[in-house]
């Protein structure tokens, strides 16, 4: 990888200090690139804090992506809810950030940590830059709670790494200052197609055929929503002999239980522990059709050319929805019989759907990233770009 704008770099700018808060697998996954790149800056100081918020699958997908933490928030077994999580985060950040003193703290996505990092930031008097900002569904409750999350972490935000001109849309019609948002792309893409051009292979129990790669851990989703899709999604595999499931299940006991419950001891569903990254990558590209809640995978299936039905009513993700490749089907037992059927049974459906679409990026949006940091943290006010979204045409 190339240092961004090396060729304005002198021995006289001083060396910033770039502060990561991290909480979940997915997160690491997103911002695994801007670390690495930013990491080769001359005038980059990187750390990272893991809040522990999933601690075994975060040291793990860290560990992956060849990084460990310079801090870590241990993992408390009673901080079950958002709220009980967010003021130990609170708290805990706050002292970290006044004993180092970062120039920057950057957090990703929608979670309990980057809505804590961008408060902890804002009391520490801190600049902080969203990754992946701009993601909006109509209602403040869906999905819960990171749609709250999503909209107050924009109000104290320095920099929105807005990952489509949808999502700076969003931003824009909420009054953030366009010489705020910057058009990134989204990271994922990043990783994803810098694994997948490895071409890794499939894990090893991972079934023959026209394989169903299912996930579902959302929480407004535990409950009866999932034991409905789980039954609607048992009731296809038995009519459809040639079909099977790979379900890596999430270790949350609301959907590890459930999945358990519903899906265990038949011969074509296989349950097995969450994959590291690169059997996800492979996971993906050898299944039939992707059928999930996960965000991620909304983003990630598309780029490799696979449906994607998603168990929602509503997705913050609508570019994909809008290229005829990811369909949101809810959790009705009906819906999502029908949707499966339809698609085992329509090859036309089928071929429209399995192709490789590319709304969330084209793999240079931690380039992008890393150039608007320089540009607004490591140069001289004087030579800093009047509007940070000239970058994207730049880039």
């Amino acid at each position: 990888m190339h240092h961004p704008r090396r060729e304005h770099f002198s021995h006289s700018t001083p060396v910033r200090t770039f502060v990561f808060v991290i909480g979940t697998r997915p997160e690491v996954i997103k911002v695994a690139p801007i670390i690495r790149r930013l990491r080769e800056a001359e005038w980059a100081t990187v750390r990272i804090v893991t809040s522990g918020q999933q601690s075994d699958l975060l040291d793990s997908t860290l560990a992956e992506f060849g990084l460990r933490p310079d801090f870590s928030i241990p993992h408390r077994s009673h901080c079950r809810t958002p709220a009980v999580l967010a003021s130990l985060l609170i708290r805990r950040l706050d002292k970290y950030f006044g004993e180092v003193r970062p120039d920057c703290v950057l957090a990703q996505g929608d979670t309990t940590t980057a809505y804590a990092s961008s408060i902890a930031a804002f009391y520490r008097k801190i600049a902080f830059v969203h990754v992946e900002a701009g993601l909006r569904t109509p209602s403040l409750d869906a999905p819960f709670p990171e749609e709250f999350h999503r909209r107050s972490i924009a109000v104290s935000t320095s920099l929105h790494c807005a990952p489509t001109s949808a999502a700076a849309q969003n931003l824009v019609r909420e009054n953030i200052a366009r010489d705020k948002i910057l058009v990134s792309g989204n990271t994922v893409i990043d990783s994803l197609l810098e694994v997948a051009a490895s071409k890794p292979a499939p894990p090893a129990d991972f079934p023959r055929g026209k394989t169903i790669l299912l996930t579902a851990h959302r929480r407004e989703n535990f409950g009866a929503p999932l034991r409905d899709a789980f039954t609607a999604i048992r009731a296809f595999v038995d009519l459809t002999p040639d079909v099977a499931v790979y379900f890596p299940v999430h270790p949350n006991p609301n959907a590890r239980e459930t999945a358990f419950e519903i899906l265990s001891r038949h011969p074509r569903i296989k349950l097995v522990d969450p994959l590291g990254y690169r059997d996800v990558v492979a996971a993906i590209q050898n299944a039939w059709c992707v059928v999930t809640d996960s965000g991620g995978l909304q983003e990630e299936a598309p780029a490799l050319g696979k449906p994607v039905l998603v168990l929602r009513d509503v997705t913050e993700r609508p570019e994909a929805v809008a290229s005829g490749v990811v369909e949101l089907v809810g959790t009705s037992r009906h819906m999502v019989f029908e949707t499966l059927f339809e698609l085992h049974k329509d090859s036309a459906k089928y071929t429209r759907m399995a192709r490789p679409v590319f709304p969330y990026g084209d793999g240079h949006a931690s380039k992008r990233i890393v150039e608007s940091l320089y540009r607004q943290f490591a140069l001289p006010p004087q030579m800093r770009s009047a509007k940070i979204l000239q970058l994207q045409h730049a880039s």
